[in-house]
């Protein structure tokens, strides 16, 4: 699932927010982000099953390589 971020304005001015395709607590970021943007403040939440699931990160293996150097003192 990509990620998105989905928003209802009320008449009244209330807004709702919900996070989607965004594991861990990373999604809190995308809320205050948008409590930024809006000048707005949080007076309620509840979190998703996706809040609770620990994203999976993909790590490239990268080689290296070392190179050992010897160095005369001068004096």
């Amino acid at each position: 699932m990509a990620k998105q971020l989905r928003i209802q304005i009320f008449q009244d001015g209330q807004i709702q927010a919900e996070v989607l395709g965004v594991k861990g607590k990373k999604c809190t970021d995308y809320i205050s982000l948008l409590e930024e943007l809006l000048e707005a403040e949080i007076i309620e939440s509840e979190y998703t099953s996706e809040y609770y699931e620990t994203e999976e990160v993909q790590i490239d293996e990268i080689q290296s390589n070392s190179i050992t150097m010897n160095t005369k003192e001068v004096r």
